[in-house]
């Protein structure tokens, strides 16, 4: 019989919890952050906020914006930012 050996988790994967700002867009139960950002990017896709002019670039609305703390965010600030909205459970 072969023993199981677990999965590596990576730190990629590992669940970090939200703070009271991100838990508003993606919900408050501790997530990886590949399914934060992908939680990101349908709230931002459901409510259109993506910059016509420059699809790279994100339009804050109230709760995005206590998140990224700016009005217009670019997909690459957008990881950083998100970055210190995500601790330990």
């Amino acid at each position: 019989m072969h023993s199981k050996t677990p999965a590596k988790s990576t730190a990629f994967m590992k669940a970090l919890k939200p703070s009271v700002e991100l838990a508003a867009i993606v919900g408050s139960e501790p997530l990886p952050r590949t399914e934060v950002t992908k939680r990101i990017w349908d709230y931002i896709k459901a409510r259109n906020l993506q910059n016509p002019a420059n699809k790279r670039n994100v339009l804050c609305d109230g709760p995005l914006k206590a998140v990224m703390g700016k009005d217009e965010v670019t997909m690459f600030e957008m990881t950083g930012l998100i970055g210190k909205h995500l601790g330990p459970t």
